[in-house]
């Protein structure tokens, strides 16, 4: 049977680069593979474009849209991002948030209300903090250069105190003069560094995170790897054919990474890292596959219905494709 010509869309990860370079090859499948840097151009050429066969795509975008039935793309349970995001909660030192608590009511500054980072951000909020985040007045726009195109926003059936930042105005300038109390942001604000005004909500957020994983045992997922519908639906064995070359491309990544000849990546205590990660993560932290990440999705998908967008949660196995681990 001759190969299906597939171009497929992702960040140029370690865990993909043996897509990249040829190693791995999808069984049945002649792969074009085009790694991209940022993401959000990704699924804004697929969402709105159709620009490619396969990408990444935001988990935020795809649920939302693929349980309102309109996205004709489907998901296989490829996970390429996942971060924690304790970190990525920023504050003004004068504005008197010295705790979670203290972000009840505030102007707070996003990049998209919709975001995965966002979504994660606030449920974590509520959940593990009581805080009520329906009191955030919100303010969207680019967090270190002035908001470019962006997917068409979907937005909670709710009232919601959005506005947006004036034309060529950042976030981070905004949070470093006061203007805003904190912002919320999957990217570091420049003035995080720049000015001695902006802080993080949690300092030490990296012990904050162990404990939290300890807790709750989610790493959070950030992106899921989509397939447009029409190509699933002709050959619906391309989804467990692209499920495998990725969970291949990853042990590869994983065996360099362990590689203690040379460094893989430049970080100097990398295998300090690796071994911390074993103790924290107690084996795979990047796991694929619907079965590892049933818990981490119901909470997302739970934090999608707390946040308006959705009015009850769909069934898991409805909104990705059937693939054997």
């Amino acid at each position: 049977m001759p190969e299906i010509p597939v171009t497929i869309a992702t960040v140029p990860y370690d865990r993909t680069e043996a897509l990249r370079s040829g190693e791995i090859v999808p069984e049945g499948l002649r792969l074009d593979y085009r790694p991209h840097f940022p993401a959000h151009e990704i699924f804004l050429a697929m969402a709105e474009r159709n620009a490619y066969d396969a990408s990444e795509m935001s988990l935020s975008l795809y649920l939302n849209r693929r349980a309102r039935n309109d996205f004709p793309f489907v998901a296989i349970p490829v996970f390429p991002s996942r971060y924690f995001r304790h970190g990525a909660i920023f504050v003004h030192t004068k504005s008197g948030i010295r705790t979670p608590k203290d972000l009840e009511g505030r102007r707070i500054g996003i990049q998209e209300y919709r975001q995965t980072a966002a979504v994660w951000v606030r449920g974590m909020l509520r959940d593990d903090f009581g805080v009520d985040t329906a009191s955030f007045r919100w303010v969207e726009g680019g967090i270190n250069t002035p908001r470019g195109p962006h997917v068409s926003d979907v937005r909670p059936d709710r009232t919601l105190s959005i506005e947006h930042l004036p034309s060529g105005r950042t976030q981070s300038a905004a949070l470093a003069a006061g203007e805003i109390d904190a912002l919320i942001s999957a990217r570091t604000p420049d003035s995080l560094a720049a000015s001695g005004e902006v802080v993080r909500l949690f300092p030490d957020y990296r012990t904050v995170e162990q404990a939290y994983f300890r807790r709750t045992g989610i790493f959070p997922i950030m992106h899921t790897f989509v397939i447009r519908e029409d190509l699933y639906r002709a050959h619906p064995w391309m989804a467990q054919s692209l499920f495998d070359a990725f969970q291949a491309a990853k042990a590869e990544a994983m065996r360099r990474m362990r590689y203690t000849g040379a460094m893989m990546a430049m970080t100097p205590w990398l295998q300090a890292d690796v071994e911390e990660m074993d103790r924290v993560f107690g084996g795979d932290a990047w796991p694929y596959g619907l079965e590892p990440n049933r818990a981490h999705l119901a909470t997302f998908l739970r934090y999608l219905v707390e946040d308006g967008f959705l009015t009850e949660t769909p069934p898991l196995d409805e909104l990705f494709a059937p693939v054997g681990a």
